[in-house]
């Protein structure tokens, strides 16, 4: 079975403006209808601004991840997508020519890349239109038709949006990426599946409309060139209408918005932006500092996460400082939902924690609950103005080597859980992580665990 998949990926990019205007992109937080303006509701006299220069910028970076290239110094023209649906208020999309093309990413053609504004949000069961969306700034991706599964699908977007991400070009909120899939089997006419919103949904999409084609198909019956949509609900897809061609949409060059150049200077600052990509910088940190490849490719989830890793490498055995990271710190920051980049951590951050824990200043725990006292005080505050120090000293949590007070804190656990004793001194072994708890409770993690199992041990022998 010859089987053609292909892509159209639309992608929020990072801007706080939209495309051709000011108004804010926090669409997902506003009231319906309150971040807009003339301009981006599309009201009679509401001309576009000049497009919004980091939404090129990222654009441009995404193109050149892809390994897609612009026609350096040719004028790329806006044009008017024409479509009469209610998200779109002034009747058209502003959309533009082929930004870059003929890339490749993970094995797969790239045909182009454009750039473009979002329309609105239309609730149809309800019949409600939330222009707050509309304007804001789009990268399409188009992708040769090469995949053959609803698995090589997922793979392909999975890596895609770790890349985006890993630049931050793209916006950190659910329903940033949606794709339409183009679907055709050997012997049938392409159809599009419209609007997908998660990768699960475009595996079970795919997965439903190869089944629906190949059955047609050996049934003796046409399949038809048409546009459809999934119904995440019931796993199917739904015709929504004929589909459309180019010439359907009317394209025409939008006289209001100047036409757009790449020269040869942006461009190359763009490259050097994007020069080292993910997975060849985890190939680099695994071999430069010695780390396992798992540690290295967690590293690098995050282009600050790795920054930060590398700037203060050097002063700790990286193998032990790359656990860390990928372990608590890494933990800690999906616990609260938190990329490191909006954690507030800095590389001095780090390197002051994992020094205080690594040169045995404070306990593994202690380093743990000033971890988590910084990402409190991150999320209440929204700023992070205390050090790891600062924390440690305030809360008590600096490791005591006084043999007495460590003594004192064990014969006190000691006489208030008889029991556990009695449990332990009759052969229940797992009664002394229960006093050690209750010891490094007490103690707010201050002393070794190892230490104070030691000394529970020789207070319980005399």
């Amino acid at each position: 079975m010859n089987v053609m998949i292909g892509l159209e990926i639309h992608v929020q990019l990072n801007t706080d403006a939209k495309l051709f205007c000011t108004c804010q992109t926090d669409y997902g937080h506003a009231q319906p209808n309150t971040n807009i303006c003339p301009v981006c509701s599309g009201q009679p006299g509401g001309k576009p601004m000049a497009p919004n220069a980091k939404a090129l910028r990222n654009a441009l970076m995404i193109s050149c991840m892809l390994g897609a290239r612009p026609e350096l110094g040719t004028p790329i023209f806006m044009q008017r997508k024409h479509y009469f649906y209610p998200d779109l208020p002034s009747g058209y999309q502003r959309t533009s020519r082929p930004l870059a093309k003929n890339g490749k990413f993970n094995g797969i053609g790239i045909w182009e890349v454009h750039f473009e504004e979002d329309p609105g949000r239309y609730e149809l069961k309800e019949g409600l239109v939330d222009y707050n969306r509309s304007g804001i700034p789009l990268a399409e991706i188009v992708t040769a038709p090469e995949l053959k599964t609803p698995q090589d699908a997922r793979d392909f977007l999975g890596k895609l949006e770790h890349y985006l991400r890993y630049f931050d070009l793209i916006k950190d909120e659910v329903g940033t990426m949606r794709v339409d899939s183009n679907v055709s089997i050997e012997g049938g006419s392409r159809v599009e599946v419209k609007n997908i919103n998660s990768f699960s949904n475009v595996y079970d999409a795919l997965s439903f409309e190869m089944k629906r084609q190949l059955t047609q198909l050996e049934q003796g019956m046409p399949v038809v060139q048409e546009t459809r949509h999934f119904d995440e609900n019931s796993g199917i897809t739904v015709r929504l209408r004929k589909k459309e061609t180019a010439d359907d949409y009317r394209y025409v060059p939008d006289p209001d918005v100047p036409p757009i150049i790449v020269s040869r200077d942006e461009w190359a600052s763009v490259a050097e932006a994007v020069a080292e990509l993910p997975d060849a910088r985890a190939e680099r940190l695994a071999k430069q500092y010695r780390i396992d490849k798992g540690d290295a490719s967690v590293l690098v989830i995050e282009k600050e996460f790795a920054d930060a890793y590398e700037s203060i490498a050097g002063g700790f055995e990286a193998q032990k400082l790359a656990n860390w990271m990928r372990g608590p710190l890494r933990s800690k920051l999906n616990y609260q939902n938190l990329t490191f980049r909006k954690s507030g951590l800095t590389a001095k951050h780090i390197s002051e924690l994992y020094g205080m824990f690594s040169s045995g200043s404070i306990t593994d725990k202690a380093a743990d609950q000033i971890l988590i006292r910084l990402l409190d005080e991150r999320r209440k505050e929204g700023v992070l103005k205390t050090t790891p120090m600062d924390v440690a000293k305030g809360s008590g949590l600096l490791r005591s080597v006084d043999p007495a007070a460590l003594k004192e804190a064990c014969g006190k656990v000691l006489r208030e859980n008889g029991k556990a004793v009695a449990d332990y001194m009759g052969g229940n072994q797992k009664s002394m992580f229960f006093l050690v708890g209750r010891v490094m409770g007490e103690t707010k993690g201050i002393f070794d665990a190892k230490e104070v199992a030691e000394m529970l041990r020789e207070l319980m022998r005399e």
